[in-house]
């Protein structure tokens, strides 16, 4: 996936939804679901309904990606989107959700450290034997 960076974007460019699906890995109808459920503000749009995304746009997509990424669940991009749209009355909450969420990714990382120690334990062990049948 690409970023959808919005720091390729010229002030006051927008672009076509097939094209920030094309930059995003997001297909089409993914970001109209992502309107639809809340998660972006409505687009804006041109005289004929084309949706038109802006630098905010992709910048706010990059950040719901990562949030993806690092496994935020619908509900909880959801929960802070709503609260981004409150303003600064939220900025508490939006930050006690985002440490909540960071300590889940910590313990993923964590777990997943342990596993792949044990995964290069179990392929040493299979070398071993490997070597002792030469």
């Amino acid at each position: 996936m690409t970023s959808p960076s919005a720091s390729a974007l010229v002030e006051d460019e927008t672009l076509p939804i097939a094209e920030v699906a094309r930059r995003t890995g997001l297909s089409a109808d993914t970001l109209r679901y992502y309107e639809k459920a809340g998660l972006i503000d409505s687009v804006r749009r041109t005289a004929g309904g084309v949706r038109r995304y802006a630098a905010g746009d992709m910048d706010w997509l990059a950040f719901l990606l990562r949030l993806r990424d690092t496994g935020m669940s619908i509900a909880d991009m959801q929960r802070f989107a709503e609260q981004r749209r409150e303003g600064d009355a939220s900025v508490a909450e939006r930050l006690a959700l985002l440490r909540e969420h960071r300590d889940c990714v910590d313990r993923r990382i964590r777990s997943l450290r342990e596993n792949n120690r044990a995964l290069d334990n179990k392929i040493a062990h299979y070398e071993e034997l490997l070597e002792g049948e030469r």
